[in-house]
């Protein structure tokens, strides 16, 4: 029997086909399938996306690339004139040092001839003896009896010169001084104030211009100017004299103060 079955065309494995083409039309009905289209598409989308920022990218990095090059390119240029102006300085400081030790050894060969020069006319050494022999005078001589009657002579000169000088009138020192005289009330007679005050007599004193400056509520000062000695005239002294007329003067200010 099982001869017969193996001459026999059977296809014992139907079952595994219709399962593969069951779940190949299951596949195909069900909404995965274009799940899994609509992710196709969207990775094309994504990678073409990629692509075009990769394509910009390399761009942007070409034109950086470019800038980095002409700095580059800048800053050897200014660094190779930077060596170029230290090579001169280096130069110039090398030949100034030349110069300056140049100085130094004609400085020190000028010295060196100076005092060689003049070393030869400080020989005369032996005159000193000369002079401790003139000095001894065995005889004796007038010379020192001289020398006495010259130095009175030039005292005596000089005091005469004193005495005329203290004599002479040194220049007078004088002042000008300028009094405010208030009265009492706006009723004193300023004119007899005036006159009662030009009566002051000092050695020393001389009155000049007067004018009345008004003050408040009607009252007027009377201002006076006068000259005074220094040495002669006080003026506190002479404010007191001026006090003294009480029945015209109530007080006296200075106002103005100056030396001539």
């Amino acid at each position: 029997m099982a001869l017969e079955l193996a001459h026999e065309n059977i296809w014992f494995d139907k079952w595994r086909v219709d399962d593969a083409e069951r779940q190949f039309y299951e596949k195909k009905s069900s909404p995965a399938v274009g799940l899994s289209c609509a992710r196709q598409s969207c990775t094309g989308q994504v990678l073409g996306l990629d692509y075009k920022a990769s394509h910009t990218s390399g761009s942007a990095g070409g034109q950086v690339s470019a800038d980095v090059l002409n700095r580059l390119t800048k800053l050897e240029s200014e660094n190779s004139a930077l060596s170029k102006t230290v090579s001169t300085l280096e130069k110039t400081v090398v030949q100034l040092v030349k110069r300056l030790e140049a100085l130094e050894c004609g400085g020190k060969t000028t010295a060196s001839a100076t005092t060689s020069t003049s070393a030869p006319p400080s020989k005369p050494e032996p005159m000193e003896e000369d002079d401790d022999d003139d000095e001894v005078d065995l005889f004796g001589s007038d010379d020192e009896e001289e020398d006495e009657a010259a130095a009175k002579v030039r005292e005596q000169r000089l005091k005469e010169y004193a005495e005329k000088k203290s004599k002479k009138p040194g220049p007078i020192a004088k002042s000008s001084v300028l009094l405010d005289c208030k009265p009492w009330d706006d009723e004193t007679d300023m004119a007899e104030m005036e006159k009662e005050i030009r009566k002051i007599h000092m050695d020393g004193l001389t009155w000049g211009a007067a004018k009345l400056v008004p003050l408040a509520y009607g009252i007027q000062k009377l201002s006076i100017l006068c000259v005074v000695e220094d040495e002669k005239v006080s003026v506190d002294e002479l404010i007191e004299k001026i006090q003294e007329h009480e029945d015209y003067v109530q007080s006296v200010d200075i106002g103005a103060f100056n030396k001539i």
